[in-house]
């Protein structure tokens, strides 16, 4: 006889110094997510904070981050997934949730049980809900395609979807919003886009509806372009204290603190002579005698393995650049410049040690991505530590 089929969901491991015997941990600054609140809370200038903690929040982990936010006062939280709203349910959370990237698969009975909100963007998805929802009414938000073109109703499409709307007499717009592409860099795209934002809204109004909440400002557009904020912004990132729009930085961004710190231990110490290799296929070359100290980090806990002889660490407050490849579990380091490195010495991947700082921009600029691919990157496996 076949065991019944389970299905097990994985969830980031929360534990305490005492407990863990793994040098290689994330360090979360609550406090500094509470500060980056507030700065976000000054700069929306009296809108709505909706924060956006779909990725497990960004890598940081989501119930101790959803936790301390809405002691803080954060009202409403956004997710990518109807399973990550479920799971906030399951913890307790009761505020609301909005599942920004849509419902699939039959799941529209447990989103209105669950009382999340979904976005919506094609009449399909309206009709299911219709189904699930049977003579109760029910409200979601319309996204409208602007420029983004992954998700939403285009504009053109916008009239043909309000007639099919009208005839799901339970269907109620809650909320409308868009979603920026370019609100870190290309502000003509972005007023292009807010125009045709205002014709969407000048429509919805003309057939009817009044949408409570009005939202498009990302963490970004929330920094950068004031007109934008409506009724709600939406921050992500920034939350976390990384600014992730290098070009014309707002005054007021700078403010923002890193929330993530990741630290690990050298456990190995050698001496290499010129000419030998460090790693998988070689891929460093020791061009004098050289200080090599391993440390229990690579790229099965989220450490890309595009920083192999790009990258580096903090060793004594000093930049330790990597060498050899990254694999899977270990990394190494070119400590020949750095006296005195021990085994059980501190090693800082993200964050400061002494005078010095690596940030998730840094690093993602060195692996040729974007800093939220850095954050989300950090596997489960890396316990979290919260202070």
């Amino acid at each position: 006889m076949q065991p019944p089929e389970r299905t097990l969901t994985l969830r980031p491991r929360v534990t305490t110094a005492e407990d863990s015997l793994r040098p290689t941990r994330a360090e979360i600054d609550l406090d500094a997510l509470v500060h980056n609140v507030e700065v976000v809370r000054a700069e929306a200038a009296g809108a709505r904070v909706l924060a956006v903690v779909k990725a497990d929040a960004y890598g940081h982990g989501v119930v101790p981050v959803v936790t301390r936010l809405a002691a803080a006062g954060v009202a409403a939280f956004g997710v990518a997934l109807a399973e990550e709203g479920l799971e906030l349910r399951e913890a307790g959370v009761d505020a609301p949730i909005l599942v920004l990237n849509g419902v699939y698969a039959g799941a529209h009975r447990e989103v209105l049980e669950a009382g999340l909100t979904p976005v919506v963007f094609d009449l399909d998805t309206v009709h299911a809900f219709a189904r699930a929802a049977g003579d109760a009414s029910f409200g979601f938000h319309l996204e409208v395609d602007t420029g983004i073109a992954r998700l939403g109703v285009p504009v053109a499409a916008l009239a043909a979807f309000l007639e099919g709307l009208a005839r799901v007499p339970q269907a109620r717009i809650d909320g409308l919003m868009t979603h920026f592409a370019s609100a870190d860099g290309d502000d003509d795209f972005t007023r292009e886009q807010l125009r045709l934002f205002a014709d969407a809204r000048a429509l919805i109004a003309a057939r009817g509806h009044t949408p409570r909440i009005v939202h498009a400002a990302n963490s970004a557009g929330l920094f950068r372009h004031a007109e934008a904020r409506f009724d709600m912004v939406r921050p992500g990132i920034a939350l976390f204290g990384v600014r992730a729009w290098p070009s014309r930085m707002p005054h007021d961004a700078s403010a923002l603190r890193p929330t993530m710190r990741l630290r690990t231990e050298v456990i190995a110490m050698r001496e290499i002579a010129v000419g030998a290799t460090v790693g998988y296929s070689g891929t460093f070359r020791a061009p004098r005698p050289t200080q090599i100290a391993t440390v229990p980090v690579g790229y099965g806990d989220g450490l890309l393995r595009s920083l192999s002889n790009r990258g580096e660490m903090l060793v004594h407050g000093v930049r330790a650049p990597i060498v050899g490849n990254v694999s899977m579990d270990l990394t190494t380091l070119d400590v020949t410049n750095i006296p005195g490195v021990a085994i059980g010495d501190e090693v800082v991947l993200l964050g400061s040690q002494g005078e010095q700082s690596i940030t998730a921009d840094e690093i993602a600029r060195a692996a040729g991505t974007i800093p939220y691919e850095v954050l989300t990157n950090v596997s489960r496996r890396v316990p979290r530590f919260y202070k």
